[in-house]
């Protein structure tokens, strides 16, 4: 049985949707027992509004994208942090009248600062906010440009993801899984394989307390600000790990330990690799099928190609399609729970 401590998992993650209004200082709650979100990620549903992601350690009004390698932006579309979600301005990639919007909100909390320098942790200053209960940190830093340079990242466990942007200039989003490993990286904003760099992650996998950056731009330039999304599993909660397709609709059975919320999966070889973004609540029952793409800014998918359940345990693939399950590919994921498979008091999940 998968026991955790983490009971309620919207405590920290929640999937949220809504129909705009085109009304300013819109209120939007988040889904679930009242979490005060710091990350919160937006799309639209209906329009090819590029998706909006912001966090509280950059403020609201600072936002970036995930389709795209545009700096850092300054915008009202997401207004401010509430104690249970966010206020959001008429802009139409958040809350244009009739529209139809999904978000996907974290909750980090703890305010984290580490002067390298004076803890001996890390070899670059590093600001923040961490939940090590969750799992997950938003780290600011600055790069010095060398090999090997270190950054604390708050977690107290290892993570499993990251995700770094570069925010003062133009770059790529950099992804580091740990299934992958350290000797290249993925690029969220965009649909290419896994390559080889040893630039990035300076081929050093992530620690309980630091992660590693290489030499290039787009994760440790001299003087350039960056923001870091860290993630380390947690049971019953969290699962970032990899399967193999079988090209067959009948597809591979994931297990996670829990009933997912969340499900974003990506193909590391070849074409076809879309970084497909799945929930429960724009799909509250099976079959589940309406699908974003964090690479890209197209409307919603809705169909056959990207057939999944989401099960008590985990999820099953329903789908021959190369995005999902060709033969013999190999995918990675990242879920986050909407119930553990049972509780710390053991209360098992229920199906849908």
């Amino acid at each position: 049985m998968a026991f955790t401590t983490i009971d309620d998992p919207t405590l920290y993650f929640s999937s949220t949707i809504w129909t705009g209004n085109g009304v300013d200082d819109r209120a939007i709650v988040i889904d679930g027992t009242g979490m005060q979100p710091d990350f919160v990620w937006i799309k639209s549903r209906n329009d090819t509004d590029n998706h909006r992601l912001v966090d509280s350690v950059r403020g609201a009004t600072k936002h970036i994208e995930s389709d795209n390698d545009s700096a850092e932006q300054t915008s009202s579309n997401v207004k401010t942090f509430t104690s249970t979600g966010v206020t959001l301005s008429t802009n139409g990639s958040v809350n244009a009248d009739s529209e139809l919007y999904a978000s996907w909100a974290w909750k980090a909390g703890t305010s984290f600062t580490n002067d390298a320098s004076a803890t001996g942790i890390g070899s670059i200053d590093s600001t923040g906010s961490v939940n090590t209960d969750a799992g997950f940190s938003i780290i600011s830093y600055t790069g010095n440009g060398s090999a090997g340079a270190t950054i604390a990242h708050g977690l107290g466990s290892t993570p499993s993801t990251i995700f770094v942007k570069k925010i003062s200039a133009i770059g790529d989003w950099s992804s580091y899984h740990s299934v992958l490993g350290n000797t290249g990286y993925m690029r969220l904003n965009n649909n290419n394989a896994f390559a080889t760099a040893s630039t990035y992650w300076n081929n050093t996998s992530p620690t309980s307390s630091v992660f590693t950056a290489g030499t290039t731009g787009n994760i440790n330039g001299s003087g350039v600000s960056y923001i870091a999304y860290c993630f380390a599993e947690k049971q019953g909660f969290s699962k970032m790990k990899s399967y193999t397709g079988n090209g067959n609709a009948d597809g591979t059975f994931v297990y996670t330990g829990f009933k997912p919320a969340w499900v974003m999966i990506k193909k590391t070889t070849g074409t076809n690799g879309w970084w497909g973004i799945q929930d429960n609540k724009r799909d509250p029952e099976n079959i589940v099928d309406k699908t974003l793409y964090a690479n890209v800014s197209d409307t919603e998918y809705s169909g056959a190609n990207y057939y999944q359940d989401f099960l008590s345990n985990g999820f099953k693939i329903r789908t021959a399609h190369a995005g999902m399950n060709e033969s013999a590919a190999p995918y990675i994921y990242m879920a986050f729970a909407e119930n553990p498979f049972t509780t710390s008091t053991g209360v098992p999940a229920t199906a849908r």
